[in-house]
């Protein structure tokens, strides 16, 4: 009965790492722009070689993360957006640029795309 007694507590302790664990392994809502094929995508902005930033119309910002990486991307001034079937923006979309197929490997949502102009340090008075 003693060692039982011994046995209980750490029992416990090694279970509660457990379930702080079960709580990350939880998913997060999924970020989607919904009729992307339909209006939803108002705007667009890359940001290197493999950043697409999507704006939805009611001004929401997506950060989307290609696979592969496109030397084309900083300069091209359209793309096209691969939502499959169901017309949703979301990860498992794709973008081509110039004919060529660049599936996501991450899309959320965040505040905004990065500032296009370097912020300057203030003049000295």
């Amino acid at each position: 009965m003693r060692r039982l007694s011994l046995l209980i507590p750490a029992v416990l302790m090694a279970a509660a790492p457990l379930s702080a664990m079960a709580d990350e392994a939880r998913p997060q809502a999924e970020a989607s722009v919904p009729f992307a094929n339909h209006g939803g995508v108002w705007n667009w902005r890359s940001d290197g070689n493999r950043t697409v930033y999507f704006e939805d119309s009611r001004r929401n910002w997506y950060k989307a993360e290609l696979m592969g990486f496109s030397p084309d991307l900083p300069f091209v001034e359209f793309i096209a957006i691969d939502t499959r079937p169901n017309g949703t923006l979301d990860r498992w979309s794709a973008v081509y640029i110039h004919g060529q197929r660049y599936p996501f490997t991450s899309f959320e949502k965040v505040d905004g795309p990065p500032s296009k102009h370097k912020k300057k340090d203030a003049p000295e008075k």
